[in-house]
């Protein structure tokens, strides 16, 4: 196995055990404090939100898509927003009040974009690189000049 697959798969299991676990607490515990039949409604109520929030969110970031590959520039940002969105969606049809919180931070713009800017900072193989500069020019550091050469072969 790989690095990565091995330090996935235990993240997995933790998030496939916990998230049910943390879901039925919840449930039990608003469900003691303001009644099953509430609870039920509110599970419903953050659903249909969540839908009308994700349509709303949907159609923006699509037509974010669009403006961008019409200036010619890489949606890239926009493509991230609408996979936050899906899982976003996902997690708030999903019923309880802990999938329904973290839907909602993928579903407000403020919380998505500043999740999706920690996570490409994380993630993006530019940021091993030490940038120096004036936001303009860059100095990568550990950067080994050399000269390239071509050799063609007869054949």
């Amino acid at each position: 196995m790989t690095p990565v697959r091995m330090r996935i798969f235990p993240i997995l299991i933790t998030i496939f055990l916990l998230v049910p676990i943390v879901e039925i607490y919840l449930l039990i515990q608003v469900g003691g404090l303001i009644g099953v039949m509430p609870t039920i409604g509110l599970v419903v109520l953050t659903a249909v939100i969540g839908a009308a929030l994700l349509r709303a969110q949907g159609l923006q970031t699509y037509l974010r898509f669009n403006q961008a590959l019409s200036e010619g520039r890489l949606p890239a940002t926009e493509i991230l927003e609408g996979v936050a969105l899906l899982i976003g969606g996902a997690l708030l049809l999903t019923p309880g009040f802990f999938t329904d919180f973290i839907g909602f931070i993928c579903l407000i713009p403020f919380s998505r974009r500043m999740l999706i800017a920690r996570l490409t900072a994380r993630f993006n193989p530019m940021s091993n690189f030490n940038l120096h500069g004036n936001g303009k020019e860059y100095q990568f550091d550990n950067v080994y000049e050399g000269k390239v050469t071509r050799r063609y072969e007869d054949k």
